[in-house]
C-alpha cells in the first residue's frame, strides 16, 4: 500500500475489508490440494480469486455513490457467481483428466508466477482516500491475473467443459480491464 498523507475513516474502514478479503484469497488459492488434473486445479484455484471479486464489490458498494462503479461491481457479482456456478457443475468430470507429472509442474510455475505478481499488484496499488479510484486500481490486476491464468490454463490438455468458461473469462475479464482503466481516468481527474 502506497499512501502520502492520513486517510479517513471511511477509507481506513474500506481498505481494512479489501485487505482481509485480499489475504482470504492469497491463503485460499495457494493452500489447494493439488491433484494430477490441471483441469481441476484451475477451478479449485479459480473459485476463490472469483469469490474473493465478488466480495470486493459487495465492500466497494457499502462506500461509494458512483454510478458506474455500482454497475461495474453489480456485473462482476453476477458474472463471477455464474461462473463459479458454471466451474462446479463440470468440477467432477474435468477431474477425470488428468496430467503427466511434466505438464502439471509446467502449470504450477506459471500459474506461481502469475498468481505472485497479481498478489503484490493488488497489495501494493497506490491508496487515495478516493475509495472508488482504490477499488479500480486494486481490480485491475485482479482481472489481468484471469486473463494470464486462464491463458496458462488453455496451454494444455484440459477438460473439453472448461474451455468455454476460460475463453469467458478471458473476453469478460478484458472487457471489464479497459472498462475500469477508462473510468479510472475520469476518477483521477476529479
Amino acid at each position: 500500500m502506497v499512501r502520502s498523507y492520513k486517510l479517513s475513516n471511511v477509507t481506513q474502514a474500506y481498505l481494512n475489508t479489501y485487505y482481509y478479503i485480499l489475504n482470504t484469497m492469497i491463503r485460499r488459492m495457494t493452500s489447494v490440494q493439488l491433484t494430477h488434473s490441471i483441469s481441476e486445479n484451475f477451478i479449485q484455484q479459480m473459485i476463490p480469486h472469483h469469490l474473493a471479486a465478488i466480495e470486493m464489490s459487495k465492500n466497494i458498494l457499502k462506500y461509494t455513490t458512483n454510478l458506474e462503479v455500482q454497475s461495474i461491481t453489480t456485473n462482476i457479482i453476477s458474472a463471477q457467481t455464474k461462473s463459479i456456478s458454471n466451474m462446479q457443475s463440470i468440477q467432477s468430470k474435468c477431474r477425470m483428466l488428468t496430467n503427466k507429472d511434466f505438464e502439471q509442474s509446467n502449470y504450477m510455475r506459471r500459474f506461481e508466477k502469475i498468481a505472485q505478481t497479481m498478489f503484490y499488484e493488488m497489495g501494493s496499488v497506490h491508496v487515495t482516500n478516493g475509495v472508488n479510484a482504490n477499488f479500480v486500481r486494486e481490480m485491475i490486476p485482479h482481472h489481468e491475473g484471469a486473463v494470464r491464468m486462464s491463458n496458462n490454463a488453455l496451454q494444455f490438455n484440459i477438460c473439453p467443459e472448461l474451455k468455454p468458461i476460460l475463453y469467458s473469462i478471458i473476453t469478460t475479464q478484458c472487457e471489464g480491464i479497459q472498462q475500469l482503466k477508462h473510468l479510472l481516468k475520469h476518477l483521477d481527474n476529479c
